[in-house]
């Protein structure tokens, strides 16, 4: 075959697909204290949106507490309104610079909220991966009008098909991980 498709390039972005699911899921609350839980929440400050953690300190001491030590003490208040309005349910006691955010137990409401949250991301990961299927296939499409055998033609695509599959199977088992994280009291 001297025509190819590089399969290698689109499992590189299909596993790309699946470390924003990874990333999202870490963001996700599951009761227990994670200095990723705050990663979404974005301060303004100085004029623009930034990253709380290229604003502050973030540190776990005990398994239900995040403490947050703003470095600029100008920015405290900005700080305590982002993690307030960041939709965590998370309520920050403010203590100079530092910000302590005690988590709250998840009632079963929440935690069903959180599960369908991780679901979602999960689809927006297969959906991700079936667009890199969809280029791979589009691909062939060009290669097989180039003059590619129908042989050729069904191997890579029978190729693309069990690597959509083998990622797909791996979202489902991260989001079956976390969704027992997530419903574990």
């Amino acid at each position: 075959m001297d025509e190819e498709i590089d399969l290698d390039a689109l499992e590189k972005r299909m596993s790309g697909a699946l470390s924003a699911l990874r990333g999202e899921f870490a963001s996700l609350r599951t009761g227990r204290a994670s200095a990723s839980m705050l990663d979404p929440v974005m301060v303004d400050a100085y004029g623009s949106s930034m990253p709380l953690n290229q604003c502050a300190t973030i540190n776990v001491p005990e398994p239900r507490m995040v403490v947050v030590n703003v470095w600029d003490k100008g920015l405290v208040n900005a700080v305590d309104k982002a993690i307030r309005n960041s939709g965590l349910g998370i309520n920050p006691v403010m203590d100079g610079t530092i910000l302590r955010l005690p988590i709250p137990e998840l009632n079963e409401e929440r935690r069903r909220e959180m599960a369908k949250l991780g679901g979602q991301y999960a689809e927006s990961a297969r959906i991700a991966i079936r667009n890199v299927r969809r280029d791979g296939m589009d691909q062939l499409k060009k290669l097989k009008n180039d003059g590619m055998s129908e042989d050729d033609v069904k191997l890579w695509s029978d190729e693309i098909q069990e690597l959509t599959d083998k990622k797909i199977a791996e979202v489902d088992k991260v989001l079956e991980a976390k969704q027992e994280e997530i419903m574990q009291v």
